[in-house]
């Protein structure tokens, strides 16, 4: 009577046929919502059903969330390195607003860089690459040319991210 086994005396049998039946009988489209999709894809990651993952835009996602990582690092850098540019050479409207975007700004780099180590370790390239859009930004608020501004970020990463810093 081994034959007659059922379903029930053999789970294994059960978690076979369970797998056939997709999880999502109709998952969310990539270009419907991304949010949802989101959730249903890791759902299917968590349980190892890799089949019904929606693998080419899921490697499209996890890469363009490396991208908005390094972006929002670089706007805080840029914004940063913006008003230390306006409180160096306009010493006379230093304002309470400008040394607070200063250390909001210090403070969003910690948690990304503390966050991402591998991009801390680039933060020179990052603070290279966002100085001119700093100095352009600079330039429009402060009145001033941009060649009056130092044509290189005139701070390395450290005094940047140093919470007491303010250049005189």
């Amino acid at each position: 009577m081994m034959d007659a086994v059922t379903e029930q005396e053999r789970p294994e049998v059960a978690m076979g046929r369970a797998k056939e039946t997709p999880l999502y009988p109709e998952p969310t489209d990539y270009e419907d919502d991304v949010h949802a999709w989101l959730l249903e894809q890791a759902e299917l990651l968590r349980q190892r059903r890799f089949d019904e993952v929606d693998l080419p835009n899921v490697i499209e996602e996890l890469e363009s969330m490396g991208s908005e990582i390094r972006h929002a690092l670089g706007s805080s850098y840029r914004l940063l390195i913006a008003h230390l540019l306006k409180w160096q050479v306009q010493p006379q409207l230093r304002s309470a607003s400008w040394e607070i975007t200063i250390g909001r700004e210090r403070a969003n780099i910690d948690q990304r860089e503390s966050r991402n180590p591998s991009l801390k370790a680039n933060a020179r390239t990052i603070v290279a690459d966002v100085y001119r859009h700093a100095v352009k930004e600079a330039s429009i608020e402060t009145g001033l040319p941009r060649t009056a501004f130092p044509p290189e970020c005139p701070w390395s990463v450290d005094p940047l991210r140093d919470e007491d810093y303010l250049p005189e």
